[in-house]
């Protein structure tokens, strides 16, 4: 029997997926040259800032591993980045620098509690997954709020930033940038791999439809409780190198609208895609930079902004690349 020719791609898929590939790239090639062009202008200002905008783009890669590939629009997500964060505000508290130990209980007390609420969570669906997760996350903040001893309201003041093995690498602003970026980069591969592998195939599936892929004889549950906690954790790690990068804590990480933040930057870049949770994270954090700098009601503006761009930009920044590509083509 003459063997059957696979049939071919189509020429217009090509450009789309080369795109794809190279895009994650320009991403990072973006990002390791900004401290050279930083040196050229105000150093610690554009390291701060972009230092910042791969902090919240590594929370916002495990968002969008919830809502973008499993439909499990969070609203208690900047939980995780406060326990993070509190992690080493406390033990920082206590003389504990060290981030061989700091970083293990940050990743640790958001895995858990990321566990402990997903179990619960996940046993709901729609609305009530968001309301729940949104009364987990109130409760996270209210919490840190009571901590009297840590600065309550007030929040906590880190006066000495983790170090590693006794050395003080991150109390240079260049190796804290350069340590966010290979954490950054180790997110994106984790959440790809995620994505891409038989989990992730499982996963995506429960998404389209749960009660056919329990049909076949997989745990729905198991499968969404396990990227729940990857996603805690991944938010954790960011809330330890926003603890460091700022040099303070504040129950302000835990609240509902950071988490909404996160979900705009997710959507903003284009759900689903993790390179569009990146560049989401980027637009959203840089245009709220720039529009704060030109007039103190800037929020006036990035509102209907943000409106305008769910409203007619579906597929977010990814999504309007995509038909731009189309029409120069066309």
């Amino acid at each position: 029997m003459a063997d059957v020719a696979a049939p071919a791609r189509p020429a217009s898929a090509r450009p789309a997926r080369l795109f794809a590939n190279a895009l994650p790239l320009v991403i990072f090639a973006v990002f390791a040259a900004v401290p050279f062009v930083a040196a050229l202008s105000t150093e610690a200002y554009v390291l701060g800032l972009v230092t910042r905008v791969m902090i919240f783009a590594i929370a916002a890669l495990g968002l969008d591993l919830l809502v973008g590939y499993g439909a499990l629009v969070s609203f208690g997500h900047a939980a995780f980045i406060g326990l993070g964060a509190y992690a080493v505000g406390i033990l920082g508290a206590h003389g504990i620098t060290e981030a061989l130990i700091s970083l293990p209980v940050a990743l640790a007390a958001s895995a858990l509690f990321a566990l402990a609420t997903g179990a619960v969570c996940l046993r709901t669906k729609g609305v009530y997954f968001i309301m729940i997760t949104l009364a987990f996350g109130q409760m996270a903040y209210f919490t840190a709020s009571s901590l009297a001893p840590y600065g309550g309201d007030d929040g906590l003041t880190v006066r000495v930033r983790s170090t590693f093995a006794g050395f003080g690498i991150l109390q240079n602003d260049r190796t804290l940038y350069y340590v966010c970026l290979a954490c950054l980069l180790g997110a994106y591969l984790l959440c790809r791999a995620l994505v891409t592998s038989r989990f992730g195939r499982v996963y995506r599936g429960a998404r389209e439809n749960g009660q056919r892929v329990a049909t076949i004889g997989f745990d729905v549950y198991r499968f969404q409780l396990v990227a729940y906690v990857i996603a805690g954790t991944l938010a954790g790690l960011s809330g330890f190198l926003l603890a460091n990068a700022t040099d303070f804590v504040s129950p302000a990480y835990m609240s509902w609208q950071r988490s909404g933040d996160l979900l705009i930057m997710v959507i903003f870049g284009g759900m689903g895609t993790l390179n569009g949770a990146i560049i989401g994270a980027a637009a959203y954090l840089l245009t709220e930079e720039w529009l704060s700098g030109v007039t103190e009601n800037w929020k006036m503006i990035f509102g209907p902004l943000l409106v305008l761009v769910a409203v007619f930009a579906r597929g977010g920044l990814i999504g309007v690349a995509a038909k731009l590509r189309g029409l120069i083509r066309g």
